[in-house]
């Protein structure tokens, strides 16, 4: 009887896999182009995720007003919690069992980095709208991201530091389980030496999920730096900057766009968050019409202003259907092709070209921190 019952488990087991597999054939008909997003719809960034898909879901009501090629694009969302352990099992299962033909996703650099080989050996698209670490392209020639990289904004937030805001001396604290942050980290300290500004050599880290920084703030401050780089996501840089005033530190702070949140004011505070500068794609000031058409509809849709996260989703979701309507069908070769043709696409983010590496070549805004929202500094060009 044992015997029979595992035989019989296991029958169970096979015929629930292959209705699945059943199924997800079923959902995607022949009258549609099917895209799957990962992001993070729960966990300490779903700020990000929220963002990212509905700037997404904003852009595909637009593209399916006209199908593609006799088409509408269909859309499957995974939330990856901002674990790459999730990220991963999310794009394998989209690809696996969804059969999409391309995925969209993610945001934070460790997720893309943890997914992309999987989209790379299964020659599925992978297009992230928000990873910024080098490595993430790197993976193959599957990849693509329609953001900045990391190389760029360090650069951008060395030269601010140093030329804008004449600072000679910097401590960098890091995110030691972000590659995102350690990426920033890098760079920021080569450009800023290279100026002639001194970094601090002294090891200020802190990991994700954490949240008393007196110990590590109390570190910096006897350092006595006169800007701080702070290359981290809003959940930490928030209580860092909170506590940061609190101590009764007040040089400036700058970040990357990992800042870019509506919950940074909420968990700064009107005290840490002001006076401080990010690099950043986006801003809802920008006098381009574009731009201010999507921050009314998006407004009007969502009732908040929009962040980088969902312009970032926005133009990513246009670049996809862009390049699917320049390939003629949605095979993912021909979309990978015609990916890596894209030239001067304008996007609500700027003009984005994709260059040999699969990286967009594209401007970064500098935008000042305030307890009402963020303010647009200075745009600065590749």
């Amino acid at each position: 009887m044992k015997h029979l019952s595992i035989i019989f488990c296991l029958l169970l087991a096979f015929g629930c896999q292959n209705k699945e597999e059943k199924a997800a054939a079923v959902a995607k008909s022949e009258n549609e182009i099917l895209i799957g997003a990962v992001f993070a719809m729960t966990g300490p960034i779903a700020s990000y995720g929220q963002e990212s898909v509905n700037g997404i879901k904003m852009a595909l009501d637009e593209v399916n007003k006209t199908p593609i090629n006799g088409k509408t694009i269909k859309l499957l969302v995974e939330d990856n919690k901002g674990e790459p352990v999730e990220s991963a099992n999310a794009v394998r299962k989209l690809i696996d069992i969804n059969k999409v033909d391309l995925v969209l996703g993610s945001v934070a650099s460790s997720n893309t980095l943890a997914s992309s080989p999987i989209a790379q050996a299964a020659k599925v698209p992978l297009l992230t709208p928000a990873s910024t670490n080098e490595k993430v392209t790197m993976t193959g020639d599957y990849i693509f991201r329609t953001c900045f990289t990391d190389n760029f904004q360090g650069v951008v937030m060395a030269k601010f530091a140093f030329n804008t805001l004449n600072k000679r001396k910097a401590a960098i604290i890091v995110d030691n389980s972000s590659d995102y942050s350690k990426g920033l980290q890098k760079v920021f300290k080569e450009e800023f030496g290279t100026l002639g500004g001194a970094v601090i050599q002294d090891n200020f880290t802190y990991t994700q999920k954490d949240t008393d920084f007196r110990s590590l703030l109390t570190k910096v401050k006897r350092a006595n730096p006169d800007v701080i780089f702070l290359p981290g996501y809003y959940s930490e840089v928030g209580l860092i900057l909170k506590q940061a005033r609190q101590m009764g530190m007040d040089m400036p702070i700058l970040g990357g766009d990992g800042w870019d949140s509506p919950k940074l004011q909420e968990l700064a505070g009107p005290q840490g968050i002001k006076g401080n500068y990010i690099s950043s794609h986006f801003s809802p000031d920008d006098a381009d019409p574009k731009v201010q058409k999507f921050v009314k509809d998006y407004m009007e849709r969502f009732n908040e202003k929009p962040g980088a996260m969902a312009a970032l989703g926005f133009d990513a979701m246009l670049v996809v259907a862009d390049a699917i309507k320049r390939a003629g069908s949605n095979n993912a070769a021909d979309i990978q092709k015609a990916l890596a043709t894209t030239v001067a696409f304008e996007g609500v983010t700027g003009s984005i070209t994709i260059d040999a590496n699969r990286n967009a070549q594209k401007s970064a805004v500098v935008l000042e921190t305030t307890a009402t929202g963020n303010v647009f500094n200075q745009k600065v060009s590749p």
